[in-house]
């Protein structure tokens, strides 16, 4: 199923293209280079990537519509000549990571049990009838830290994208003289599998709004999706460097789960994963 337009009528379209075209301008004359993919303007924010989908956008106004999690609110969404557009509102708060050696324990505390109770209610979400692993609207799940493409699936069974994430290897093609590890991975790949939880993919500090000690938002959805149970510990725990300080809080707000984890490094370590 593909992700769909949101309020995309044709003024919301040539005005966020104006809009961004001049804040690009502006943007270049003041910092002597172009922005990021995102860029500012009052309350909102204009996101673009030259990625071809809007799962994000939808992904977003799902969690809005099934839980209480903070999320932005989404005025417009749309793609044009190639580029995503993604109109939304800008949380007014601090990124998590900012500061956080400065907080005290009660504060860092109380953000982290924030932040365990809203991962909670998307992780409980109940997977539509015969999803596999998916975006949130059936589609391909995006990764950019996934070996050789970025653009996975969608996939029938959680065994099937396991497969695929090993380049087909099976564990009948392996003996003792093969890559360490690797027939472990296996079978810990085709296990039974309970259904797939719906996960952020990216909950790095710098992805956690904060407001004083209290979680504001949760932003970038672009690797969101029906992934299966240990991907959000194993994610966050393989977050960006300047982030590894997220792991000694990753057990506080994730179940702890370090088998999995370490079958993860394992299948990171043998299938180019970044």
């Amino acid at each position: 199923m593909e992700s769909k337009p949101i309020n995309a009528t044709l003024w919301n379209r040539l005005l966020t293209i104006s809009a961004r075209k001049i804040l690009q301008r502006w943007y270049f004359w003041r910092n002597g280079r172009g922005p990021g993919s995102v860029v500012f303007m009052s309350g909102i924010c204009i996101k673009t990537t030259p990625f071809p989908t809007l799962a994000e956008a939808n992904t977003m106004q799902f969690i809005a519509r099934n839980t209480s999690v903070p999320v932005p609110k989404v005025y417009c969404a749309f793609m044009h000549k190639g580029v995503t557009y993604i109109v939304m509102e800008r949380i007014a708060g601090t990124m998590a990571g900012v500061g956080w050696g400065r907080r005290s324990p009660e504060s860092k505390t109380k953000i982290l049990e924030d932040l365990k109770s809203m991962v909670g209610q998307f992780r409980n979400l109940p997977p539509p009838d015969n999803v596999g692993i998916a975006n949130v609207d059936g589609g391909p799940i995006f990764d950019l830290r996934l070996p050789e493409k970025s653009y996975w699936g969608p996939f029938r069974t959680i065994q099937d994208f396991h497969r695929e994430l090993r380049n087909g290897v099976e564990a009948s093609q392996l003996d003792d003289r093969s890559i360490p590890g690797l027939a472990e991975l296996c079978a810990f790949h085709d296990e039974p599998w309970p259904t797939p939880v719906f996960t952020h993919g990216d909950l790095s500090s710098f992805n956690i709004m904060v407001r004083d000690d209290t979680v504001v938002g949760i932003i970038d959805w672009e690797n969101a999706g029906w992934m299966p149970p240990y991907w959000e510990y194993a994610s966050t725990w393989n977050a960006a460097p300047m982030n590894q300080f997220w792991q000694d809080e990753a057990d506080k707000f994730l179940t702890p789960m370090p088998r999995e984890l370490a079958m993860e490094a394992i299948r990171r370590k043998w299938f180019a994963a970044i």
